[in-house]
């Protein structure tokens, strides 16, 4: 697995599609493992349908890269997601940690990032209390 190649997995603009199974299958193990911190998801098909799943919630979708970083069988992934949904725009900055197999598949995903603050914060009355929770458990 190159840099190069993760680079382009995690780059999707708004308004292209996303990668499609063959491409998901081409690059991850078929006992992949995936973590974030919405879900955890066993195997190939759990994890094409975890993508799709979001896809489909979404009015659309990007993903950019800022930094890539491999060594033997791990590698990570530093990126920008941002999605679209009815009309307001979630943006989430986070890392991946993308374990490979003895084939170069990737056998083991997690996810992290914020999902909290970036999710509620813009929501009025729940945004409040978000942010009143982050500066009293944070700064």
């Amino acid at each position: 697995m190159s840099a190069d190649r993760l680079r382009e997995l995690f780059t999707k603009p708004y308004g292209l599609p996303a990668p499609s199974e063959e491409q998901w299958r081409e690059l991850y193990a078929n006992d992949v493992h995936f973590q974030d911190p919405t879900q955890e998801r066993d195997g190939i098909d759990a994890y094409i349908a975890a993508q799709d799943g979001l896809i489909r919630r979404c009015d659309d979708v990007y993903l950019l890269p800022t930094a890539v970083a491999v060594d033997a069988d791990l590698a990570f992934v530093e990126w920008e997601m941002g999605l679209k949904i009815k009309g307001i725009e979630f943006v989430y900055p986070g890392a991946s940690r993308l374990r490979l197999n003895g084939d170069g598949k990737i056998c083991d995903h997690r996810d992290y990032f914020d999902f909290v603050g970036p999710t509620f914060a813009p929501v009025p009355l729940v945004g409040g209390f978000v942010r009143w929770l982050y500066k009293r458990f944070v700064d």
